[in-house]
């Protein structure tokens, strides 16, 4: 069997694996094997063909996992209005404690109250932006 059919087979079996598990990087990894593969068509040796097939491999799976880096994260589902109808909802707060929690009557029942991390804890008008668990997070209005 030649270096260049042995590299294909090996490629196909990554892009099948990555069917069956569904890491895309896998399909980078593939895709340095199918370099080595055509290194292997170009005559190069055997060094120079996981030479190439290692590079294009690593650049691939590099290269995706900056891109993936770079987009912005998913939003929390614990903070979308389709998932949870809190969400949006006005409070009234009028004291908060020194733990920065407060207590409020809503929905017919008592619910903690907590802010964002950072804002200053001051009585007002409120707007639930996530729930952590049995807590209301808001937001300023």
């Amino acid at each position: 069997m030649s270096d260049s059919t042995l590299w294909w087979l090996l490629a196909g079996s990554a892009v099948a694996l990555e069917l069956f598990t569904g890491t895309f990087y896998l399909l980078m990894l593939a895709i340095g094997l199918m370099a080595g593969a055509l290194a292997a068509h170009a005559g190069a040796g055997s060094a120079m063909q996981l030479v190439i097939a290692a590079l294009v491999g690593s650049a691939a799976v590099f290269g995706c996992y900056m891109v993936k880096r770079r987009k912005p994260a998913d939003p929390s589902v614990r903070s979308m209005r389709s998932v949870n109808l809190d969400i949006g909802e006005i409070l009234q707060i009028d004291e908060w404690r020194s733990d920065g929690t407060a207590s409020v009557q809503y929905r017919g029942a008592q619910w903690t109250v907590i802010q964002r991390p950072g804002n200053a804890p001051a009585p007002g008008a409120y707007r639930v932006a996530e729930l952590v668990g049995n807590r209301l997070m808001v937001d300023k209005v």
